[in-house]
C-alpha cells in the first residue's frame, strides 16, 4: 500500500518544518499583502485567498511527488526540464517584464507562469543523471554533458536578464560535480570564470549594473527597497513592534514577495526571523544526513542539489534584505507570495 510506507519512510521533521513555513507564510500574507490589494482596488485578502489557493496546489505537488519512485522522479524531471527549458526560449518571443526590467514571465491573464521555477528541479535531476551514469563502466560521458547543459542554460537566464536564477542554477550544478568527485582545479575554475562574467555583465547591463552599484553604495537610499526594508528590520527589534502595527509594507511594492522577511522581522522580531532560519535549516541538514545513509549514486546526487538550491534559495532572500547581498529579485521558499515559485518549492521538496 502506498500510504501506510509513504508515512513510515517520509521524514516527520521535515515534513512539519515544510508545514510551519507554509502556515508563516499565510500569517505574513495577512499582514504584507493587504496594503498591496487596497492600492490595487482588490478585495483587502485577494492575495492571501491565492496565496491559500496556490499553497494547497503546492503542497498537493508535494505529497504526490513524494510518493513516486526514484525513477518516476527521474521521468518527472526529465519531462519538467524540458517543458521548462522550451517555455524558457520562447520567453523573448511571448514573454513579460511586467515592468520590472526582465522578461521572465508567460502573462496567461489570471495569472502568470515563471519557467525558470520549475527548469532548477528538472535541471538537477538531469545533471543527477547524467553525473551518476557516468559512473557505470562504458557510461556516457555524463560529466561533459552536464557541463554543457548548464552554461546553455545559464546563459538563457542571463539574457532575460535572471543573474540571481542564474547563479543558482551555476551553484546547483557545482554542488552535483562536486559531490560525484569532481577535481577542485575544475570548482575553480568554474567559480573564476563566473567571476569574470559577472564583470563583463556589469559593464553590459545596465539592469545589473544598477542593482551592484547600489550594493556597494556606502549610504543606502532611504526610499529605495533597500532603504525601507533596513529601516524595518531596524525598528523591529528583538520582539517586533507589535502584530499589524509595522509601516513598512505600506511603502515597500514586493513586501508580500522578495522582501517578506522584512515584515516578519518589523512586527514579530528576530524571534520570528530566527525560527524561520531553524526551520530552513531543519530541511536542508535532515536531507543531508540522511543522503550520507543512501547508496544509489542518482538519489545521493539529485537529494543533495535539490537541498542545497532550497536552502541557498532561502539564504538569498534573507541575505538580500539585511543587505549582504545585492538585490536578487528571488522568492522565499512557502513563505513569499507567487503561484511558480510556491508550487516549484512545492515539487521541489517532493522529489527530494
Amino acid at each position: 500500500p502506498v500510504l501506510p510506507r509513504w508515512w513510515r519512510t517520509i521524514d516527520k521533521w521535515t515534513l512539519t518544518a515544510v508545514l510551519m513555513l507554509f502556515g508563516i507564510g499565510l500569517l505574513l500574507g495577512l499582514a504584507a499583502s493587504v496594503p498591496l490589494a487596497e492600492r490595487n482596488g482588490l478585495d483587502p485578502y485577494h492575495y492571501v485567498q491565492r496565496q491559500a489557493f496556490f499553497g494547497g496546489l503546492a503542497l498537493l505537488a508535494m505529497f504526490g511527488t513524494s510518493m513516486l519512485t526514484p525513477e518516476m522522479v527521474r521521468r518527472l524531471g526529465v519531462l519538467g526540464f524540458l517543458l521548462s527549458f522550451i517555455a524558457l526560449a520562447l520567453l523573448p518571443v511571448f514573454g513579460t517584464d511586467f515592468g520590472k526590467g526582465a522578461v521572465r514571465w508567460f502573462s496567461l491573464g489570471f495569472a502568470s507562469v515563471q519557467p525558470s521555477e520549475f527548469l532548477k528541479p528538472g535541471f538537477i535531476i538531469v545533471i543527477a543523471w547524467l553525473m551518476a551514469a557516468a559512473q557505470d563502466i562504458n557510461g556516457p560521458p555524463g560529466k561533459l554533458i552536464s557541463f554543457g547543459l548548464m552554461v546553455t542554460v545559464v546563459l538563457f537566464l542571463a539574457f532575460q536578464p535572471d543573474f540571481g536564477q542564474a547563479m543558482l542554477v551555476l551553484f546547483g550544478w557545482g554542488v552535483v560535480y562536486f559531490i560525484a568527485g569532481a577535481p577542485m582545479v575544475l570548482i575553480v575554475t568554474v567559480v573564476g570564470l563566473a567571476g569574470l562574467g559577472g564583470f563583463g555583465a556589469y559593464h553590459s547591463s545596465e539592469h545589473f549594473a544598477r542593482r551592484i552599484d547600489g550594493f556597494l553604495a556606502s549610504d543606502i537610499d532611504p526610499r529605495s527597497q533597500m532603504g525601507y526594508a533596513t529601516n524595518a528590520i531596524q525598528e523591529g527589534g528583538f520582539f517586533g513592534v507589535g502584530v499589524g502595527e509595522g509601516q513598512v509594507k505600506w511603502t515597500l511594492p514586493d513586501a508580500h514577495t522578495d522582501f517578506i522577511i522584512a515584515v516578519a522581522a518589523e512586527e514579530y522580531g528576530l524571534i520570528l526571523v530566527l525560527a524561520i532560519i531553524a526551520l530552513y535549516g531543519v530541511v536542508v541538514v535532515r536531507s543531508l544526513f540522511r543522503l550520507t545513509r543512501e547508496r544509489d549514486p542518482f538519489t545521493r546526487l539529485a537529494g543533495t542539489g535539490l537541498a542545497c538550491i532550497f536552502g541557498v534559495q532561502a539564504m538569498i532572500n534573507m541575505g538580500v534584505a539585511v543587505r549582504l547581498l545585492p538585490s536578487k529579485g528571488m522568492t522565499l521558499p512557502f513563505v513569499s507570495y507567487g503561484g511558480s515559485s510556491v508550487i516549484a518549492a512545492g515539487i521541489t521538496v517532493g522529489m527530494l
